[in-house]
């Protein structure tokens, strides 16, 4: 599962450059080779199973083109307006990642407060009201005010770029709130420092931007957004008081001007989807797909690893458990004498830790139709560490979707219960959501908290997750590993089996916005 939504902010990879770039000579590294040969086994796993190939040009990958960005040199970030001029270098109290689309940047604009830089009139949040941000920067606090449903604030909050370049502005700037500080204190911000930032590119070779026009980025630690409030109508200590407090601070322009100034390196490279297909057996439905994925990524070598100290992030539960889910299913289906009546596609996804990156490729790029995918189920980071008896379906209940795991669940006797951690805006963190923004009914399924989950999850998330001990010395419980591969077979095969594909429900937020004009569903009552 990817990390929370600052990794693809510190990055921003956003301009509207001209692309006119000569292409950058391929490169070669370990990370990739090792990723390579997990793909290849993915893949000699599909064909033992009886699998077609489901990848471009008749075989079993669709290779990704990507361009990675290095910073080269160091980043700096100034602040001139009624207190002077200051200028803070990257990794001080200001942290910058990488451009995408411009090598080199000099970006001066004056800045304009924009509260939590949230522009939705129909979830009664406007942050744009009465504000004039073009070709300025926009300073937005982190995080989201409260009171909205956690799903759409989630949303809402991971498309914050794309507001800004949309009402004009050349750049963003996030500031801390005193909770985005007690979650994500600074000094944990500064391993972000280095990390090369990376995109897919289209068949033009063109990377891909959610927000174009938008130039550059940077995130402030409290003493440089003091500095940026400086001769302002109200204080950075008033505003997140206001934020802290619950309440929604209203925009209004600073008194200063922002300079950044950075430079990046560019370099390319592919990575493959792996995907085989089980085709359907219906001639009516098997033009028809059900996708079940998980994503074979994960974190690489630890780069500050000292001698003899472990430096492998093995991704054990995050993500060859849903790997190893996703075989088990393709070995039910294969061996169960009986095939789906919609065809299966599934689905090993790379960049998934990036930013959901091979998974947006794939959606935006799909070996079918897209409109011929049905429905599609993610196995992220299934925690294999007790014995479940209840699931969370992330993104279940705006769709039929909920009603074919919910048959599949009582199956079982797994009860099924709601998101147990929105705070952790899991539903925009996995694959499923970039088929959701395509307008394909799609969820997470997740074991839950009863039964001493919330325990086991508490303890993970603080733990092991993304640190080298995810690895196979956890006490893993190997039956709750089939159970939930079971579970997931079921899923799939009501999906895959039903009469009628798995519709958004009427009034839903994500289908009104993703899938307009197409059937819905009446919403059963009391869900």
């Amino acid at each position: 599962m990817r990390l929370s939504r600052l990794a693809p902010v510190l990055s921003l990879a956003l301009a509207s450059a001209a692309f006119a770039q000569p292409p950058a000579a391929p490169t070669f590294s370990a990370d990739r080779f090792g990723h390579e040969v997990a793909a290849a086994y993915v893949a000699t796993q599909f064909m033992a199973l009886g699998l077609k190939p489901g990848g471009e040009e008749g075989g079993w990958f669709q290779n990704v083109p990507f361009r990675s960005g290095t910073i080269v040199g160091t980043p700096r970030l100034t602040i001139s307006g009624p207190a002077g001029s200051r200028t803070w270098d990257n990794g001080s109290d200001v942290l910058i990642g990488s451009s995408l689309v411009e090598e080199k940047q000099d970006v001066t604009a004056p800045v304009v407060f924009v509260g939590y830089g949230i522009s939705a009139p129909d979830q009664g949040v406007d942050d744009y009201k009465g504000l004039d941000v073009r070709g300025k920067i926009v300073v937005v606090l982190s995080g989201m005010p409260s009171g909205l449903d956690s799903e759409i604030s989630a949303h809402l909050g991971d498309t914050k770029s794309a507001m800004a370049a949309k009402h004009g502005a050349v750049g963003l700037i996030t500031i801390p709130t005193a909770q985005s500080i007690k979650q994500r204190p600074w000094q944990s911000m500064l391993s972000y420092i280095g990390r090369p930032s990376l995109t897919w590119l289209d068949k033009k070779g063109r990377p891909h931007e959610e927000a174009p026009g938008l130039r550059v980025g940077a995130l402030l630690n409290t003493p440089t957004a003091d500095a940026l409030f400086a001769g302002a109508s109200r204080s950075y200590a008033q505003v997140t008081a206001e934020a802290d407090g619950k309440r929604r601070p209203k925009g209004f322009a600073l008194k200063t001007k922002v300079r950044i100034e950075r430079n990046t390196a560019w370099t390319s490279i592919t990575s493959p989807e792996v995907i085989g297909l089980l085709p359907g057996s219906d001639p009516k439905l098997s033009d028809e797909y059900v996708i079940l994925m998980g994503h074979l990524d994960h974190l690489g070598m630890k780069r500050d690893a000292k001698p003899g100290e472990d430096n492998v992030y093995n991704g054990a539960l995050d993500n060859a458990a849903g790997i190893a889910t996703m075989l088990e299913a393709a070995r039910a289906f294969t061996e169960s004498g009986e095939r789906p009546r919609r065809s299966i596609l599934f689905i090993a996804n790379t960049a998934e830790e990036k930013g959901l990156l091979g998974a947006a490729y794939y959606a935006q790029n799909p070996t079918v139709p897209i409109r011929k995918i049905a429905g599609a189920v993610d196995l992220d980071m299934p925690l294999l560490l007790y014995k479940f008896t209840d699931v969370v379906a992330f993104g279940a209940n705006h769709s039929t979707v909920a009603e074919a795991v919910a048959r599949a669940a009582a199956k079982m006797g797994v009860g099924l219960s709601p998101d147990p951690m929105p705070e952790e805006n899991i539903f925009v963190r996995s694959d499923h959501y970039e088929f959701v923004r395509e307008g394909v009914p799609a969820i997470l399924l997740a074991t839950g908290f009863a039964n001493g989950g919330g325990e086991k999850w508490g303890q993970f998330l603080g733990g092991n997750y993304h640190h080298v001990g995810d690895d196979m010395s956890q006490a893993i419980d190997w039956q709750s590993g089939a159970r939930y591969a079971e579970l997931n077979y079921l899923i799939s095969r009501e999906l895959a089996d039903a009469d009628q594909r798995p519709r958004w429900y009427k009034g839903d937020y994500f289908g009104d916005l993703f899938a307009p004009g197409r059937d819905r569903a009446e919403r059963p009552a009391g869900k």
